[in-house]
C-alpha cells in the first residue's frame, strides 16, 4: 500500500499470479474517487486460480485474454510454420525446428515444476505431465471424465480439477456444448483441445512438418489451429460445438450481435457440402456456414454456405455483413 498509494497514471504490474494478496489492495486503491492511478495487471492465469481477483475486484475490473502470435501478425507465408511450432514467440521464432522443440519442452517443464507451485497447485509435476500427454491424444475430442479417471487410476473429481487446472493457465481450452430445443438428443459433454498447437505437437511427438502431414492426429490438429484463429479474428460474443447423437455437429456455433453462424474446418484442397452442415443450417436456424479450409480462393459451396481461406482472415471478415 505505501509504495502503490502514490503512484499516479498507468500503473503496470507484471506476473501478478505470484502475488495474488495484492488483489485486496488494488480494491482499495481502485474506489478511490478521483481516481490518480490505472492498474494494468499482467499474468499467466486465469480468474479462476486467483480467486481473490473475482472476490476482491467484481465490478472494477475487465478482463482481456491476450495469446501468442496469430496468423494475422506472422503473415500468411508462415502458415505451416505457424501451425507446426504454435504461437509462443520464442518457439515461432527459434532458429531450426529442433530448437523449437526444445523450447516447448522445457517450456512445459517449467510450467509444471515452478509455475503451478508457485501458484499454489501442489500436485506432482509427473502426474500432471501425464495428464496433459493423456489430454494431447484426446485433443479435439468430447470430455469423458470417466476415461481419464480409469486411465489415470484417481477418481472423477481429481481428474475434472486438473482439466480445470490446465484451463486456468490457458492451456487448454474447453468448448461448451450447444443445446438447442430440438427433438433430438444431443451431446452435452464440452470438447477439449490445447491452445496451442506447439504444444500439442510436443507432447505427440511431432519434430517436422512431414511428421505432422503424417500424423492420425492432423486432421485434429488443424480443427485446434483454425478454432483459435477464428475465435480471435471473430471475437464472438459466445462460442459452441454442437453434436448430436445421431452424427449430425458442426465445429463452431457462434453467437455474434445477436446473430448466429457456423464453423467447419476442412483440411480438403476442395470442401463440399455435407448433410451434417445442412441439418445445422436447418435445425440451429444459422445465418451462414463459414467452412475454413488451406486453399487460396474464397467461394460459395452452397444457399448459405461459403469456404473460406484461412489465410484471408487478415484482410476480410469471415462473415460479412
Amino acid at each position: 500500500m505505501t509504495a502503490l498509494r502514490p503512484l499516479e497514471g498507468l500503473v503496470v504490474i507484471d506476473e501478478v499470479q505470484r502475488r495474488p494478496d495484492l488483489f485486496p489492495i488494488l480494491r482499495v486503491l481502485a474506489d478511490r474517487r478521483p481516481l490518480p492511478a490505472k492498474f494494468l495487471i499482467l499474468g499467466s492465469a486465469a480468474p479462476e486460480l486467483l480467486r481473490q481477483s473475482s472476490e476482491s475486484l467484481a465490478g472494477r475490473i475487465e478482463f482481456l485474454s491476450m495469446g501468442g502470435f496469430d496468423l494475422e501478425e506472422v503473415g500468411a507465408a508462415s502458415l505451416s510454420r505457424h501451425w507446426l511450432r504454435g504461437g509462443f514467440p520464442d518457439s515461432f521464432l527459434a532458429a531450426t525446428e529442433s530448437d523449437s522443440f526444445i523450447w516447448r519442452r522445457n517450456f512445459i517443464t517449467t510450467l509444471l515444476e515452478r509455475d503451478l507451485p508457485q501458484w499454489g497447485i501442489s500436485i506432482p509435476a509427473l502426474t500432471l505431465f501425464r495428464f496433459w500427454s493423456m489430454l494431447a491424444h484426446y485433443h479435439g475430442q468430447i470430455w469423458n471424465a470417466a476415461e481419464f479417471a480409469r486411465s489415470l487410476e484417481l477418481s472423477q473429481p481429481t481428474i475434472r480439477r486438473y482439466l480445470d487446472i490446465l484451463s486456468g493457465a490457458f492451456m487448454v481450452r474447453q468448448l461448451p456444448a450447444w443445446h438447442a430445443n430440438l427433438n433430438k438428443r444431443q451431446v452435452k459433454a464440452p470438447k477439449v483441445y490445447l491452445r496451442d498447437t506447439g504444444l500439442l505437437h510436443q507432447l505427440l511427438g511431432i519434430r517436422s512438418e512431414k511428421d505432422l502431414l503424417m500424423s492420425p492426429k492432423c486432421g485434429a490438429s488443424w480443427e485446434g489451429y483454425v478454432i483459435e484463429e477464428v475465435l480471435r479474428s471473430v471475437d464472438p460474443d459466445e462460442a459452441y460445438f454442437w453434436a448430436t447423437h445421431g452424427g449430425a455437429e458442426i465445429d463452431l456455433v457462434l453467437r455474434k450481435d445477436g446473430r448466429l453462424f457456423g464453423v467447419e474446418c476442412k483440411r480438403v484442397d476442395g470442401p463440399r457440402m455435407t448433410p451434417s452442415m445442412q441439418t445445422a443450417l436447418d435445425d440451429l436456424e444459422l445465418e451462414r456456414i463459414a467452412v475454413v479450409y488451406p486453399g487460396p480462393k474464397r467461394f460459395a459451396i452452397a444457399n448459405r454456405v461459403e469456404a473460406v481461406p484461412v489465410t484471408s482472415f487478415a484482410t476480410e471478415p469471415l462473415f460479412p455483413s
